[in-house]
């Protein structure tokens, strides 16, 4: 619950999301401009009898209906929709379609998002049938492939001799998810060929477990030979009651599954209960294990614990010195050390990665801090200078250790009206804003990707303006962040809406540029954005909690379809982080409460002062991390480009205080 552990009543204002990202300006700025421009982005109701039909043969093809579908194909044949409806059409009979009907369809819309979809779709019929020849001529059209297109590749590479493709087999083997029939089928032609021994069969489930995905585990059982295969119900119990299959499990290991099973049921023990796990580790179990498998596991409970933020952490760490820690355990151990100040461990830490891992701007600015805690300012150097450029959150931190006050680059582009105007003819364009305009908001961002791939810089900014134009924001902010060389941070930093935010801001007493940085992240802007869960609006905020809010401030009357009102939500968001603010007395704190909700924002802090940076950075869970990391970096853009308040990113994140008491 978002409000729990606050001195307020309890009302979630959106569901925590921890298993969950032009402006015109032809002769004025954004800012100005904004309130000229409409104050709604909203997906207009059909308003022709041709988008009435077109949604009706959008709801036929959700609903598998091919039929009805057919019947309308005939009546939309001019519609500016029209590669979609047929591409509908020959995707519901993709089984049973003409080759030819295929082709003369990718002849009729070349490049295009329906086409490339279309083609997935028809690959994985040539892969089903094992028609590798035409199934490797198509392919070479596609540009994008999902991984059960990547499974028929290689079964392809395998029926014509290709013994390079077993690297790549193997490697699809230990993705940690329910792999999809074609890579299924690949499995099966490794174990036919004897490349998929027990081995690799034990590590797929350990791999599945350590990522809670027991459903994927059971598959697997059939891959193991009678003998040495544990039945579902074992298995299950491995990862519903760890603990009681532990307290069951002989002294010695005589038999393979018997010892697998407890190590899995180990590993879930161990996402649950760090420190009973490791108690079993230090006990008789542990010594019955093999020093790779007791290995193995202190490796997965250090990095619980280092989830856990428990202080034991790091001496569990060392425990798993024989094994091979992954990139994903050595950033916890990084994170762990920046928790207990421990910079030698950080530095090793980050030395160890991959060279893929290790050059991320997080690990290289924890990197440039350890060497530069630990004497070496000119590798620090070298390392803040890498990453200083990056309009990111690292970028900005690393610019600042360097000395650097935060500023905004220069104009580099304004995008003219001739520019805007020759991108406004693109199809894909044109299709998307009709997607946008028919309320197919998630088609439309599909197709507007397809069609900003391979743009240069000139051509994205005149893009995001044209979105801009169309209401359609938060097209507009990504479009205008893909840039390269050529960028325009007003376009980057949007605020329509602008007098709204300014007066509840002012009214609630919160800083307007952190309102706008987190409404960037939450909605981008998008008025009538919905979650899935049913928040709403600018600020995403659930029923619920808007009627709750709306108490609070004694609005009476107030109704539930009102929170889609810009005025409305804004204030009631307003007030939302008011009043959160006043208990967590920390932004920062704040932003990971408004993701992930107050009471593990105040689990999260230590039982000493925490860098803000660190808090935010050693937040358990991947997108509350990122999240408040894009909240606070758009709170300094705007604090730039509205009041020209150049305060730094460290000083806002500030020092997190000490929590009463640490807990696991």
């Amino acid at each position: 619950m978002i409000f729990q552990g606050l001195r307020v009543p309890r009302a979630p204002i959106r569901p925590v999301r921890h298993q969950r990202d032009v402006t015109a300006f032809v002769a004025i700025l954004a800012l100005v401009a904004a309130a000229l421009l409409p104050r709604e982005s909203v997906a207009r109701p059909a308003d022709s009898a041709q988008d009435r039909a077109l949604l009706v043969a959008y709801e036929a093809f959700r609903a598998g209906d091919s039929a009805r579908l057919a019947q309308l194909v005939p009546k939309l044949r001019d519609h500016v929709l029209a590669p979609y409806v047929e591409y509908w059409d020959l995707k519901l009979r993709i089984v049973s379609a003409d080759e030819s009907a295929l082709r003369a369809y990718f002849a009729a819309y070349p490049d295009t998002y329906p086409a490339e979809l279309l083609r997935a779709a028809w690959l994985k019929r040539l892969g089903k049938d094992e028609r590798w020849p035409e199934f490797e001529r198509e392919r070479a059209a596609l540009i994008d492939e999902d991984l059960e297109i990547r499974c028929h590749a290689i079964v392809a590479r395998l029926a014509r001799g290709d013994e390079t493709a077993y690297a790549a087999a193997l490697g699809v083997w230990l993705e940690p998810r329910e792999l999809p029939n074609a890579c299924l089928t690949l499995a099966d032609k490794l174990v036919e060929t004897g490349r998929l021994a027990q081995d690799e069969i034990w590590h797929r489930l350990r791999v599945l477990f350590e990522n809670g995905q027991v459903r994927a585990a059971r598959r697997m059982l059939a891959y193991l030979p009678g003998e040495s295969r544990p039945d579902e119900r074992q298995l299950s119990l491995a990862a519903s009651r760890p603990r009681e299959v532990l307290s069951g499990v002989p002294r010695h290991f005589e038999r393979r599954r018997v010892r697998e099973l407890a190590v899995l049921a180990a590993v879930r023990l161990a996402a649950r209960d760090a420190r009973a796990a490791a108690g079993l580790l230090r006990g008789s179990f542990g010594t019955s294990l093999s020093e790779q498998d007791r290995a193995y596991l202190w490796g997965r409970v250090a990095h619980e614990a280092a989830r856990g933020h428990a202080a034991e952490a790091l001496d569990w760490f060392r425990n798993a010195a024989q094994t091979a820690l992954s990139d994903e355990q050595l950033g916890w151990r990084v994170r762990a050390a920046l928790r207990a100040g421990d910079w030698q461990t950080v530095r090793d830490s980050v030395e160890a990665m991959d060279r893929g891992a290790r050059g991320k701007p997080n690990w290289v600015y924890w990197h440039a801090r350890a060497l530069a805690a630990l004497g070496d300012e000119l590798g620090a150097r070298t390392r803040y200078l890498r990453i200083s450029g990056g309009a990111d959150f690292y970028g900005l931190l690393a610019a600042e250790e360097l000395g650097l006050a935060p500023s905004l680059p220069e104009l580099s582009h304004e995008p003219t009206e001739s520019e805007i105007e020759a991108v406004s003819d693109y199809p894909g364009f044109v299709r998307a804003l009709a997607l946008q305009r028919l309320g197919l908001r998630e088609d439309a961002r599909l197709e507007w990707l397809f069609t900003v791939r391979d743009m240069d810089d000139t051509a994205l900014l005149a893009a995001a303006a044209l979105a801009w134009r169309a209401g359609a924001y938060d097209r507009s902010i990504n479009t205008a962040n893909r840039t390269l060389l050529q960028h325009n941070f007003r376009m980057r930093f949007p605020s329509p809406f602008a007098e709204t935010f300014r007066e509840y801001a002012l009214a609630q007493r919160v800083d307007e540029a952190w309102l706008l940085g987190i409404v960037r992240q939450e909605s981008r802007f998008v008025s009538d954005a919905r979650s899935a869960a049913g928040a709403r609006g600018l600020m995403q905020i659930l029923p619920q909690t808007a009627h709750w809010v709306a108490r609070n401030m004694r609005r009476k009357g107030f109704l539930a379809h009102q929170v889609m009102d810009i005025d409305t939500n804004v204030t009631l968001g307003a007030r939302y982080l008011r009043l959160v603010l006043d208990e967590l007395e920390h932004p920062v704190l704040v932003c990971a409460a408004y993701n992930a909700g107050p009471r593990r924002a105040r689990a999260w802090r230590d039982d000493k002062p925490l860098e803000g940076a660190i808090y935010a950075e050693t937040i358990p869970f991947g997108e509350t991390r990122e999240y408040v990391q894009k909240v606070m970096f758009n709170t300094v853009m705007y604090g730039l480009l509205l009041h020209a308040n150049t305060t730094s990113l460290k000083k806002r994140l500030g020092v997190v205080g000490p929590s009463a008491k640490k807990n696991l």
